[in-house]
Parts: structure tokens; sequence; C-alpha cells
């Protein structure tokens, strides 16, 4: 049975945790509320934008924040992609009937090169949370029937 919201998290809700969110919306549609926050608010990765936007995904108006700017702090199920998202969603739902399940995924921002070699890290951390989502809310793909 799949969660009725969902949160994602990483370390500056920058990159992985907006593409994420993005992705879940566009599986689940409405069927799903999921929101995105970070360990603490940094600026919006535009390279991050353009590998969204290659799939017909825009990010762009998201305005990232951290976990204490939710307005809503309980979820079902809450998605760590850092360790240090995981260790600060553990903190926060200790008293909570929240599930936390922590996704590893690499940091595209680590990755140095020409502009192709980093947009190409972006564009796997994409596909790679895709391909995980898809797995995880599998109900989603198949039209939840």
């Amino acid at each position: 049975m799949a969660p009725s919201n969902v949160l994602f998290a990483c370390t500056l809700n920058a990159v992985r945790s907006p593409m994420a969110a993005a992705l879940m919306r566009h599986l689940a549609g409405e069927r799903i509320y999921v929101e995105s926050a970070g360990v603490r608010a940094g600026a919006l990765d535009p390279l991050a934008v353009e590998a969204m936007e290659e799939i017909g995904l825009k990010i762009g108006q998201h305005q990232p924040r951290c976990f204490e700017d939710l307005e809503d702090g309980s979820f079902d199920l809450v998605i760590t992609l850092s360790p240090e998202a995981q260790h600060k969603a553990v903190e926060l739902t200790r008293t909570a009937a929240t599930e936390v399940e922590y996704w590893p995924t690499i940091d595209p921002t680590a990755v140095e090169g020409s502009r192709e070699q980093r947009l190409a890290a972006y564009r796997a951390v994409r596909d790679q949370l895709l391909d995980r989502l898809k797995q995880r809310f599998s109900s989603l793909s198949a039209g939840d029937s």
C-alpha cells in the first residue's frame, strides 16, 4: 500500500530531494502528497533544473527549505538521500509513527570535469532516483489498479 504523503530529504534541498520529489509527483499525480526538505537550505542547482527539464519536468520554481520550514511535519514516509538527512530524519521522527528509508544517493555537485561530464552526473542521479521510485512504488507505475 502506498503512503498518502512522502517527504524526500537531502543535505541542502537543492539537487537530490527536489529531483526525487518532482519525479514522485510525476509518477503519483495527486494520489500522494509530496514534499522535499534539506538539513539546511541551499540554492537550487541550475544543472539539476536542466537535467529535469530534459525529461519534461520543471523544478526551476522550487524554493529550497529545511526541515524546520515545513508547515506539516507529519509524513507517513521520509526518504532520505544523504547521511546528514538520514540522521536528522531519524532524530525528528523518533516519537512519530513515520517510516524512514535511507536511499544512499551520490551528490552530483562533487563531480568535477567539463560541463557535460558534470551534467552526466546529474542525469545519472535523476535516472537512479526514477528507477528506485518505480521499484519502491511499483503500484503507481502500474496505474494503481
